[in-house]
């Protein structure tokens, strides 16, 4: 975590490193998928590593879902300020909308 954050903001901040190492094997996997595709490589390897990719990427999805329910979410809805809990529940049906498309 960057110093000087306010941890208050954001749900995931506390996971910060945790998470930029994921993406980093991430990205890691992805330009192994680059390399598979310029060298060739059979159909359904390419289709396998893609789909880990993707695995990876909603696991990483599904942690930033759970820490801003468990800290946006939950710090709106116990503030006593029902526009600001209304705006983040409605935050957070959009968000399990747009994510469970991608499945």
């Amino acid at each position: 975590m960057k110093p000087g954050i306010d941890i208050a903001s954001h749900g995931y901040l506390p996971h910060q490193d945790e998470l930029l190492k994921r993406l980093a094997r991430i990205e890691g996997q992805v330009r192994g998928v680059s390399r598979m595709v310029e060298e060739e490589r059979y159909c359904i390897d390419i289709l396998t590593q893609l789909a880990a990719v993707q695995t990876a990427l909603e696991a990483v999805g599904l942690k930033v879902l759970d820490e801003h329910v468990r800290h946006c979410v939950t710090r709106a809805l116990t503030s006593g300020d029902a526009a600001e809990a209304e705006t983040k529940a409605n935050e957070l049906l959009a968000a399990v909308q747009r994510f469970t498309k991608t499945r």
